[in-house]
Parts: C-alpha cells; structure tokens; sequence
C-alpha cells in the first residue's frame, strides 16, 4: 500500500512533475493570499488565517521534500476544500473581491491536483 511506503522514484525536487509544480503553485497563492489577509485582519480571525497559511507553507515543504507525499495529498484534499466551505458559509457572496477570486480558484485548482496525485500514486 502507498501510504506505508510512498517514495518516489528519485526521492529529490527531481521527481517532482508538472502537475506538483502546478500544485505548488497554487499552494502557494492560496498561502500568500491567507498570509496577506491574516495579517490585515488581524486577531483571532486572522490568527486562522495564518494557520492555514503555515498549513500550505508545510504542505509545499513536505512535497518537495518527498516527506509521505501521498499522507500530504490526502490531508490537503479536506484541508483546503473545508476552506472552500468555510468561506463560502462565512461571507455574503457576492460580489466576489478579485483577491478572493484568486485565492478560491488557487483552491479549487488544488484540490483537483491534489486528488490527481494521490490517484496517480494510488495506480488508478
């Protein structure tokens, strides 16, 4: 099973695909946005945003690193689509800020990378 055991082939950034990269990437925009808006809260509330943003920030670093990649998909899976549902349950849509816009696509865009990988480790 994938999860006792889930090295890549090369163990290094070399193994990392294209769709990692596009992973990263959006990781890493959906991370920026809650860094920035953590910090412009401020507060309690902003304190969550900074979680997630260390959440993502640790996401990226296991993933390149080659640390238990598959365990990380499946984290990141309900990981950011339980931010999806939180943002949509805590605000009044619309209108939709363009930041908000970016982050949610980055979001969405992650959570299909992220079920990609895990099915592509898994063999299916």
């Amino acid at each position: 099973m994938a999860l006792a055991d889930d090295t890549t082939d090369a163990g290094t950034v070399e193994s990392l695909t294209a769709l990692h990269w596009v992973g990263i990437a959006a990781a890493a925009v959906t991370g920026a946005v809650h860094l920035y808006l953590g910090v412009q809260i401020g507060g309690t509330f902003g304190t969550a945003f900074l979680v997630a943003t260390a959440g993502f920030a640790a996401g990226i670093a296991a993933v390149v690193l080659d640390y238990r990649r598959t365990v990380v998909y499946l984290l990141g899976i309900p990981f950011t689509a339980g931010q999806i549902v939180m943002w949509y349950a805590f605000n009044d849509v619309p209108p939709v800020p363009p930041i908000e816009i970016a982050d949610k696509a980055a979001q969405i865009v992650l959570v299909v990378v992220l079920a990609a990988l895990f099915r592509r480790e898994r063999g299916g």
